[in-house]
């Protein structure tokens, strides 16, 4: 039952949620709910995935797995355990435990940016090999492939650039703002899940004409937190116009690009250089 005389913030508005325990239990949960979601999204997105490649690198229509995809495979899903792990800790009380183990992140975020660069070149120098040597009659539907991983490198690339930008800005601000910096952590995590969102079953989407579809379910990942944040403070907290003041720009910069003439021919030349 709700607190019928409400609490003061320090603003000046009246909470009316304090105090109760669902709001206690949303307060305490919410980020470790968001934690989970997205790595479970993660799974649903590329356990399916893996399983077709293997089956496709078996029966000699993909090329074997590498190092380096592996690698980043790894680094993600250990990230995403740890952003879950990380949680939990704040969430049952365990700061201590949570500070000590937030210093992997010093680790774990350059290295992802390094071997998701790697895997990225890499990735599409595998497409465009096939397309070079493919017979006559498959060459189209071969430089058809090598067109889409070009487009896919503009989404790429953003995910390069903007995940540590927001994890740095996250750990930042861990002791002088911990509500921005648990904010952060996930909104920075969940802007770059693109590639996840986009190979999920049965989901509506744009691709491969359009990245839209995978840019709406990003922001969409926000809301459960947003909704929550508003419900209960009564405001926007500034860790979303931050978070939307950087990627809404960047999402309009990629859908002006893709699949223009001008965007294909720097991705050629950067990547064959």
């Amino acid at each position: 039952m709700g607190n019928a005389a409400g609490f003061a913030q320090a603003d000046g508005r009246i909470d009316y949620f304090s105090g109760t325990p669902r709001a206690d239990a949303i307060d305490r949960w919410i980020y470790v709910a968001m934690a989970g979601g997205l790595l479970a999204i993660t799974l649903a997105g590329f356990v399916p995935d893996s399983i077709e490649m293997v089956a496709a690198v078996k029966d000699g229509t993909h090329p074997p797995m590498t190092t380096v995809l592996h690698l980043h495979a790894v680094l993600m899903g250990s990230f995403l355990l740890l952003l879950f792990a990380q949680t939990w800790l704040a969430a049952t009380g365990r700061i201590k435990g949570h500070m000590q183990l937030g210093l992997t992140a010093l680790v774990l975020v350059p290295a992802l940016v390094i071997v998701g660069t790697m895997l990225a070149a890499e990735s599409y120098q595998q497409v465009a090999e096939v397309a070079a040597s493919a017979a006559p009659d498959l060459r189209a539907a071969a430089e058809a492939t090598v067109t889409r991983k070009e487009n896919i490198l503009l989404s790429q690339l953003r995910a390069g650039l903007l995940f540590p930008l927001f994890i740095a800005l996250a750990l930042l601000a861990r002791h002088s703002d911990p509500g921005f910096h648990k904010r952060m952590m996930i909104l920075g995590t969940a802007s770059v899940m693109g590639a996840a969102i986009a190979r999920v079953p049965g989901l509506p989407t744009s691709a491969p004409h359009s990245p839209i579809s995978t840019e709406l379910y990003i922001l969409l990942l926000a809301v459960p937190m947003f909704a929550r944040d508003l419900l209960r403070n009564g405001y926007v907290h500034r860790a979303y116009w931050v978070w939307l003041a950087i990627i809404l720009p960047t999402q309009i910069t990629m859908l002006v690009l893709w699949d223009t003439p001008w965007w294909h021919s720097v991705a050629r030349a950067v990547l064959s250089a």
